[in-house]
């Protein structure tokens, strides 16, 4: 969310409704800046959102609802409807609009000060009055819509800051100033779609939270008898988003299905909770970034792969000058899928992954050529006396070497009402330390060693072997980011010290939960069993029970929740008197419908949907490494932004209609 006057967040909102209006009343934390959206309710068909411009006192607030209710005695006056935390978003079936609002939160964690949330509950509220759409008994169809977006649980696995950044990692809310609405467009803002028309309409992001898909875990924990928290971050991208056998590979754009950003945040424990230091390290996965694909069979447990030919790997290179410009150089490629199988599945993408990166690499200089290692991580874990983890452990810190990660000091000062603030600077919501009304606390974060580049990792999945190899980059992370901040003396944790079980249990977590999302059930976990040393019978029949897991989802229910994610993101907007989303094959809606005229869209004739699955955003690279490890093998050229930026082919927008100057409160 955007800071209100003084650096400001709404956090807190009571929802009101008259026949005519809904009065959504949002208020600061400390109790002293309340806003007022008003929402009109004689309208079917359009969304009607004004904002009043004045910051009220709670008095003040107080007394405007009175002479509201007053107003409107004659119709039922003002009636309270629910408190809540936060616009998810706005969305319109064939019916009226919703308003998709938080009812219940939880804290999760802080960062810098700033408070992590989850959602404990939700609830979808029709804007009409039922004077005005007195038949609300909706149709099959608007009701198979609404129970289709509702089954996206926004309780599991969804976070949101009001006022952190945190579908950014640490290192870019540090290095680059974006903010409001250019943070909405990011590939990680799952609600974009939903929140679109009303920032687009209000100028703000005041009234809606930006919504982060994945997982998010913070825990204190102890070594050498100093404590520290540690923060698990994964974001899942909402490009190309979408369930195991129906997203796989990379689409025309570069855009890779399972795309997941994980950021591993190290700060020491302190008694006023600001840190003297911060660490933190930014890994990658996602989907063998070729055109390929599987058809769901209820009949076949493994299905096979079809492989398409992409003349010149066009979509292959765009996809590593995107993750060139989130990340900056070097970009190292693990590939952990199967070199050899009696009948070629894995072995077909791997050696067409192979000649693609060749093929990218010829044309690039050779300080800008892709790191690619190839590692049969299935066949490392068959062969006796092989310690798998021990491997993984060292091709991270040969990565480390070349990447490095981010090491930041922070210092906390009082900030003036007003004062310009500095590049670097992040405000912290004020506490006892910082009780001066014109004054709020900063806390500037001096960047001291800055990552550049990321290691991307992948499986077939990107799911059960990719999270073993995230888990030992981790833990070779953890030791360097502990011994820049002074926690240990060595920068190495033993695989088998507390503290990598500690660790182990935070991405098998992570895993399990990213597993469920993409795949359908928790991931298999046989090499973190082992090294635990748990009993292998159970092992087996476990794994066992999570691929049928797998396959029954895969093959019974992933259909539907694809259909919810896309409506949930925009893909697909239901028009009247078009085929509805059930009716069509799984991906034939991304083909149909066009950009149309502003009429058109308003009218909504025609089925819209986001030929490219949203925008990228594009960002500054990071400084230039040199990695040499005896391949002939680079990062892709920076190009100019204004080069490769791409027009706006995301999801078309909701209109809204302009209010009347003349309308009452």
């Amino acid at each position: 969310m955007e800071a209100m006057t003084g650096g400001k967040f709404l956090q807190k909102f009571r929802l009101y409704e008259t026949r005519s209006k809904f009065y959504l009343i949002g208020r600061d934390k400390s109790r002293s800046h309340w806003r007022v959206l008003k929402i009109d309710r004689l309208e079917c068909a359009e969304l009607g959102v004004e904002e009043d411009p004045t910051s009220y006192t709670e008095n003040e607030c107080q007394e405007l609802l009175w002479r509201i209710h007053e107003g409107n005695r004659l119709t039922g006056g003002l009636k309270f409807v629910t408190k809540c935390y936060g616009i998810v978003g706005f969305v319109k079936f064939l019916g009226p609009y919703y308003m998709v609002v938080i009812t219940r939160r939880r804290k999760v964690g802080t960062i810098c000060g700033h408070e992590i949330y989850s959602i404990g509950k939700s609830e979808m509220i029709a804007i009409p009055s039922v004077i005005v759409c007195p038949n609300v008994a909706y149709s099959r169809d608007e009701n198979r819509y609404k129970r289709l977006l509702c089954s996206v649980d926004l309780s599991k696995d969804f976070f949101f800051s009001y006022s952190y950044n945190i579908m950014r990692s640490l290192q870019k809310n540090i290095t680059e100033k974006n903010t409001g609405q250019v943070v909405y467009e990011t590939m990680f803002v799952w609600n974009e779609f939903l929140t679109r028309a009303v920032r687009n309409h209000l100028k703000n992001t005041s009234w809606t939270v930006a919504l982060v898909h994945g997982f998010f875990k913070q825990s204190k924990l102890s070594v050498s008898g100093k404590d520290f928290w540690l923060t698990l971050i994964a974001r899942r991208s909402r490009h190309f988003a979408g369930t195991r056998f129906l997203k796989r590979g990379v689409n025309e754009k570069g855009r890779v299905a399972n795309d997941v950003e994980t950021e591993q945040i190290v700060f020491e424990d302190t008694s006023d909770g600001i840190p003297s230091h911060m660490a933190s390290v930014v890994q990658h996965r996602g989907s063998i970034p070729l055109v390929w694909f599987q058809e769901t069979s209820r009949l076949n447990i493994r299905p096979d792969i079809i492989l398409k030919p992409d003349v010149d790997y066009k979509a292959t290179r765009l996809h590593f000058e995107n993750l060139a410009l989130r990340y900056g150089n070097p970009i190292i490629i693990l590939n952990l899928i199967k070199t050899r199988e009696k009948k070629p599945r894995e072995s077909l993408l791997r050696a067409e992954f192979a000649k693609a990166i060749h093929y990218i690499n010829k044309g690039l200089t050779e300080d800008k050529r892709l790191k690619f290692l190839h590692m049969d991580l299935s066949k490392l874990s068959r062969r006796k006396g092989t310690n798998v983890l021990a491997l993984l452990n060292k091709v991270a810190s040969d990565v480390l070497d070349l990447t490095e990660f981010l090491h930041c000091e922070i210092s906390t000062s009082a900030k003036s009402e007003g004062a310009p603030s500095g590049e670097r600077t992040v405000a912290k919501p004020r506490d006892d330390k910082c009780s001066s009304d014109q004054s709020e606390c900063v806390a500037k974060l001096v960047p001291l060693l800055l990552q550049k580049g990321v290691l991307r990792t992948n499986c077939i999945d990107c799911l059960d072997r990719t999270n073993v190899a995230q888990f030992a980059y981790g833990l070779t992370a953890l030791g360097r980011q502990l011994h820049a901040l002074g926690i240990i003396e060595s920068p190495k944790i033993e695989l088998h010290a507390p503290l990598a079980d500690d660790l182990m249990d935070f991405y098998e977590r992570m895993g399990d939960t990213l597993a469920i999302q993409y795949g359908g059930s928790a991931a298999h976990n046989k090499i973190f069993c082992e090294q635990r040393g748990q009993w292998k019978a159970a092992t087996q029949s476990q794994e066992f029970l999570r691929t049928l897991q797998r396959y029954y989802n895969n093959a019974y229910t992933d259909n539907d929740k694809q259909d919810a994610i896309n409506v949930f993101l925009g893909h697909f907007q239901p028009q009247q008197g078009k085929p509805a989303l059930w009716k069509l094959d799984s991906d034939q809606h991304y083909n149909i419908g066009r950009q149309g005229t502003l009429k058109e869209e308003i009218a909504r004739s025609f089925i819209k949907r986001s030929l490219s699955d949203g925008n990228i955003l594009l960002e500054n690279s990071l400084p230039v490494s040199n990695c040499n490890n005896g391949e002939k093998t680079g990062l892709l050229p920076m190009q100019q932004l204004d080069d490769i930026r791409e027009p706006s082919d995301s999801a078309p927008d909701i209109s809204i209609c302009e209010p009347n100057p003349s309308s009452r409160l």
